[in-house]
């Protein structure tokens, strides 16, 4: 079997909790981008997993499922780096650490596979559906794992998420994160601590990380000390999504992406009419909504299903794709509900066979009485879907259902209007009576990460 080149998904959750000394004396200070470069360093990284011996445990870290310490060069009985390891269901074990140069690691492993060693595996980290960073893994022989160099960026993104998906050429290996955000601080403060008071220093971590670091420390783990430099300002580009009222106030909801990055003022209208700035009320990351206030009071609102919809169920999208290079219109698509859950049968959300395009996110999903049953949220990426699976999919999209969109509004303090479904309309009547409360959401945004220099 290859490691992430297996036709395989599954879902791990901790299930043992071995401890390993995974990364030896293997030092590297990292800066710039995941390319050639880190294809240098992670094979020099695998190089010394090769020649050294496992490294010597001295003190523990152990949070939930995860079992470490600081560990020592066997040969040299120097400091290596501190980390921890969870075992997962199927044989896999999920590593992370820090080494002496404060440079994030991470190792996947799992007895099954037959490794060559030093041998180069490159492959996707996905953090909660959203996040994703590009990882060169290089094998190495002492315990059939994948070993990489985690960018500070992912680690941060790891320290929030609750899911980690793992994605090589055709494997698709999603790991758990429970606990992670109490442990990537304790490792940095194990770092910190046996730099600064040597091996003697070593105990338990996680007391000693108690006793002597403040809250605010612990938040966030230590990056690299090694000076960066500046980024170049970021570059702004012109971002527009869709949104729908929901309620007399003036309150829109739409997805968390669409208005995430914006700067300045957040800008809505209906047709016809001119925009208006939108005050940001609340923000869902996890669930990707967001909930929006325009100036003023609404008579037409939308109307949220008060039962499920099924599979096969007529569906109605309304949204503003690609606004003012195709329509200043908004456009409408008509499909199906293709199944009850998304990604990974994730229930949060309904796939939907109706085209989405960049623009639809945000918009009402409403059903054949023009009720919503569903928040447009996103498409699925062609590109990456062929390069998995060899094949292009057609018409794979998602929205999120109503069950996250009525808690979130509940938690928000705001009222919304509910129905049973009523009387099959026409998909003209629906569109005439959706553009009363279908909004278009525009902003100016700023790139995801400065450029550097």
């Amino acid at each position: 079997m290859s490691p992430l080149g297996q036709s395989l998904v599954l879902v791990a959750h901790p299930l043992t909790t071995p401890s390993h000394g995974l990364y030896s004396e293997c030092r590297f200070a990292w800066e710039g981008s995941m390319t050639r470069n880190a294809f240098l360093v992670v094979s020099a990284l695998a190089a010394c997993f090769a020649t050294n011996a496992f490294a010597a445990e001295v003190g523990s870290i152990k949070i939930g499922h995860w079992d470490g310490g600081a560990f020592t060069d066997d040969k040299t009985g120097a400091f290596s780096h501190c980390g921890a390891t969870a075992g997962y269901v199927n044989g896999f074990s999920l590593t992370l650490g820090q080494n002496a140069e404060r440079t994030w690691l991470i190792a996947i492993a799992n007895s099954n596979w037959n490794l060559t060693p030093g041998e180069t595996y490159p492959f996707d980290l996905t953090f909660d559906g959203q996040a994703q960073f590009h990882i060169y893994g290089t094998a190495t022989p002492l315990q059939k794992q994948i070993a990489a160099i985690l960018p500070n960026a992912a680690a941060d993104r790891l320290r929030k998420s609750h899911l980690m998906i793992a994605a090589g050429k055709v494997q698709t290996v999603p790991f758990s994160l429970n606990d992670v955000d109490k442990l990537l601080p304790v490792i940095a403060y194990c770092v910190d601590r046996i730099k600064a008071g040597g091996l003697a220093s070593a105990g338990d971590f996680v007391v000693l990380a108690k006793k002597t670091v403040t809250p605010a420390t612990l938040e966030k783990p230590t990056v690299a000390a090694t000076p960066e430099r500046p980024p170049s300002p970021a570059k702004l580009f012109d971002k527009t999504g869709t949104g729908f009222v929901i309620s007399a106030s003036g309150h829109v909801v739409t997805n968390n992406h669409v208005i995430d990055r914006c700067v300045g003022d957040i800008h809505g209208n209906l047709v016809g009419e001119s925009a208006s700035t939108l005050r940001v009320v609340s923000t869902d990351e996890m669930n990707d909504l967001a909930l929006l206030q325009a100036p003023g009071t609404f008579k037409d609102v939308a109307t949220i299903r008060n039962t499920a919809v099924h599979s096969g169920d007529s569906i109605i999208a309304i949204g503003y794709p690609f606004h003012g290079l195709l329509t200043s219109d908004f456009t409408v698509t008509t499909g199906i509900v293709s199944s009850l859950s998304g990604v990974l049968n994730d229930t949060r959300f309904l796939q939907i066979s109706a085209p989405i395009q960049p623009g639809n996110s945000g918009g009402p999903l409403l059903d054949t009485s023009g009720h919503v049953v569903g928040v447009v949220a996103e498409k699925i990426n062609a590109l990456k879907f062929a390069n998995v699976t060899g094949n292009i999919p057609e018409n794979i999209s998602f929205a999120i259902k109503t069950g996250a969109l009525r808690d979130f509004l509940d938690n928000s303090v705001v009222p919304y209007k509910t129905s049973d479904p009523a009387t099959e309309l026409k998909t003209t009547e629906i569109a005439s009576a959706a553009r009363a409360y279908t909004m278009l959401i525009s902003c100016t945004a700023k790139d995801k990460e400065p450029v550097k220099k």
